[in-house]
C-alpha cells in the first residue's frame, strides 16, 4: 500500500446511522454513497422495518445492523444470510447505544424519531463523537443535560434540521461544538428568524381544521417526511420543538427568536445582526443539503441537490403564524419559557396525541387540547439526571393516554 493510500484510508470517516429507515436516513445514505472515498458505514439501525434495513445493508454493506425488536432482528439475520451478506445483526435498545459509541465510529447521524432517540444520541455525545443531530427531541427533552454532556466529553454537535443548519451557517463563527457559548448579543446578533412553511393547512379556517384527515396532514406541500413529523408540521408543533431546540443549540432565549411563515421553503432561516444586516441561507427544500454540510463541515461536498433557480422561484412570501388556529406553537413557546421538564411533558404528550390522530382515535384540533391539559396537570422541575427526564416523560405519556381514552 502506498503512502497516499494509507493516508486516504486513515482519513475515511466511519459513520453510524441511527434511524436508517426514515426519510433522513434515506437522504443520508444517498449523500454517503456519493463519497465512498470519504465515508464508510459502520452501522445502520431501524426500529422494526427490517426488510427495508436489509436492502440498505446489501447496497451499503455496513459492519453492523441493529433492529430494536427481537423478531425483526431474527428475520433480518436470516434474510441477510440467504443473500450472502456478512453484516452482523444486533438486537435491542442497548445495541443502539453500542453502535453509536463504538471506538471505531467517527460520526453519528442521530435520526431516530421522537424520544426513542435520546439515549443512543446521548451515548454518542458521551463517547465524544461528531454528532449530526436530526433528532430534535433529544434537546427538547433534556437540553441542559445534553449540552453539558457535549461540553464535558468534547463532542461536536452539528444541526441537521434545515432551519437550524441554516442558522448555523449564518452565524458569525462556528465553535467546535456548534454552541454560541457567549450568547448571541456578544456575537453581534440581534435575533434569529426561524422560518416555517405553514404546513398543508396554512390557509384553512378553524372550522375546516375540525375535519382534516391523517392523509391530508401527511401531504406536506414542500418536504417529503415521515408521518409523525408531517403531522407536527401541520399543527406547527414541529416549529415549536425547533424553537426549543434553537434555544439550546445557540444559547439564546425564546424572545430572541421570531417565527416567520414562509410558504415557499426556499429561505430556510435568517440571522439579523445589530447593524441591521440580515443573512439568509437559501436553497431547494432538500434535506441532502444540510446533511452534506454537516457531514463535511467545515468543508463542503456535493450533495446531489439541484441548483436553486431564483428566476423560476419568482417570489418569496412571509407572514406571521396564527397561534389561534395552531395553538401547539403557543404551547411550545410557553414550555420554552418555563424550562425544566416542561418541554419534556410537551413532547411526550404530543407523541401520544399524534399517534392517536394517525390511528383516527383523536381529532386534529384535539391534539393541542391533550397537550395543554397534560402540561396544566403535571408539575415541572429542573432535571438533574436522565432518570428525572424519563420519569417526566413516562408520566406525561400515561396521562395523555388516559385523556385520549376518556374522550
Amino acid at each position: 500500500m502506498t503512502t497516499d493510500q494509507v493516508r486516504n484510508q486513515a482519513s475515511v470517516q466511519q459513520v453510524t446511522l441511527l434511524g436508517a429507515s426514515g426519510s433522513i436516513g434515506a437522504s443520508t445514505l444517498d449523500v454517503l454513497a456519493r463519497h465512498p472515498d470519504r465515508y464508510r458505514l459502520y452501522a445502520l439501525t431501524a426500529h422494526r422495518q427490517w426488510r427495508k434495513l436489509g436492502e440498505s445493508c446489501l447496497r451499503h454493506r455496513p459492519r453492523y445492523a441493529v433492529v430494536v425488536e427481537a423478531a425483526g432482528a431474527e428475520a433480518l439475520s436470516a434474510w441477510l444470510k440467504t443473500h450472502g451478506s456478512d453484516t452482523r445483526v444486533l438486537c435491542g435498545e442497548d445495541a443502539l447505544s453500542e453502535v453509536a459509541s463504538a471506538p471505531e465510529v467517527d460520526t453519528v447521524m442521530a435520526a431516530i424519531v421522537g424520544a426513542a432517540g435520546l439515549v443512543p444520541t446521548l451515548a454518542a455525545v458521551e463517547a465524544g463523537k461528531k454528532v449530526l443531530l436530526a433528532n430534535k427531541e433529544a434537546l427538547v427533552m433534556a437540553g441542559g443535560l445534553f449540552t453539558r454532556a457535549v461540553a464535558q466529553h468534547g463532542a461536536t454537535l452539528l444541526p441537521i434540521d434545515s432551519e437550524h443548519n441554516a442558522i448555523f451557517q449564518c452565524l458569525p463563527r462556528h465553535p467546535d461544538d456548534c454552541l454560541a457559548g457567549e450568547g448571541l448579543r456578544q456575537s453581534g446578533v440581534r435575533r434569529i428568524l426561524l422560518t416555517a412553511s405553514g404546513g398543508p393547512f396554512r390557509a384553512l379556517s378553524a372550522r375546516e381544521l375540525l375535519d382534516v384527515t391523517p392523509e391530508q396532514a401527511c401531504a406536506h406541500p414542500n418536504w417529503s417526511m415521515g408521518q409523525k413529523i408531517s403531522v407536527d408540521s401541520a399543527t406547527l408543533m414541529n416549529k415549536g420543538l425547533e424553537l426549543i431546540e434553537a434555544c439550546w443549540l445557540f444559547h439564546t432565549r425564546p424572545d430572541q427568536i421570531e417565527i416567520v411563515v414562509h410558504p415557499q421553503s426556499v429561505i430556510h432561516s435568517m440571522v439579523e445582526y445589530v447593524d441591521g444586516s440580515v443573512l439568509a441561507q437559501m436553497g431547494n427544500p432538500d434535506m441532502r443539503t444540510p446533511i452534506a454540510h454537516a457531514l463535511a463541515w467545515p468543508d463542503r461536498i456535493e450533495s446531489g441537490v439541484a441548483s436553486l433557480d431564483v428566476i423560476a422561484t419568482a417570489r418569496l412570501d412571509f407572514e406571521a403564524p396564527d397561534t389561534a388556529r395552531f395553538p401547539c406553537l403557543k404551547l411550545a413557546a410557553e414550555a420554552a419559557r418555563q424550562g425544566g421538564t416542561a418541554p419534556t411533558l410537551l413532547n411526550a404528550a404530543n407523541e401520544i396525541a399524534v399517534a392517536a390522530f394517525l390511528e383516527r382515535r383523536l381529532g386534529f384540533t384535539e391534539i393541542p387540547v391533550v397537550i395543554g391539559t397534560v402540561m396544566e396537570r403535571l408539575s415541572t422541575t429542573e432535571p438533574h439526571d436522565l432518570e428525572m427526564v424519563q420519569t417526566a416523560d413516562r408520566q406525561a405519556r400515561e396521562l395523555a393516554r388516559h385523556l385520549i381514552d376518556a374522550r
